[in-house]
């Protein structure tokens, strides 16, 4: 399992009028995080245009602990928190850390991947369901089972 993160230097763009970082910058971090896992693996955003595939999400949830001000130095990890079985649906968690290791948020995500042209949820090719599992999984793991596969 791959544990992946990222560090960044918060922006004057990422600030409140509080002067501490926007609530929406910390889910910009977490959707930056995801992407970067994606290219560095071999999918990226041209690579996923010509697939005519690409992610969807369907729940944010972003939790608060920590402020986090103008040049600091954040980490923002990604952890695999669900998957089903065909790689369709998932559950990502972004950590979001301070210089001195102490956790400003997480943001959780449900998401799903899109046909671009059909505008319909799609399957993506295995090699991406591959890479989705080796995300380090988080300790809230548990694998995502739809309705319909429940059925079956």
């Amino acid at each position: 399992m791959t544990e992946f993160e990222k560090i960044y230097t918060v922006r004057w763009a990422d600030l409140d009028p509080n002067i501490h970082m926007r609530h929406s910058a910390y889910t910009d971090y977490a959707a930056q995080v995801r992407l970067e896992y994606l290219a560095e693996n071999g999918f990226t955003m041209a690579h996923l245009a010509k697939l005519a595939i690409g992610p969807i999400l369907f729940r944010e949830d972003t939790r608060f602990f920590k402020e986090v001000g103008l040049s600091e130095v954040i980490r923002v990890t990604a952890e695999l928190a669900g998957i089903n079985e065909d790689g369709s649906r998932w559950r990502i968690v972004h950590s979001i850390y301070k210089a001195d290791e102490r956790l400003a948020a997480t943001v959780t995500v449900d998401g799903a991947w899109l046909d671009l042209r059909a505008r319909k949820l799609t399957v993506p090719p295995v090699e991406m369901t591959a890479i989705m599992r080796q995300l380090a999984p988080h300790a809230s793991y548990a694998d995502i089972v739809r309705k319909s596969e429940e059925k079956a």
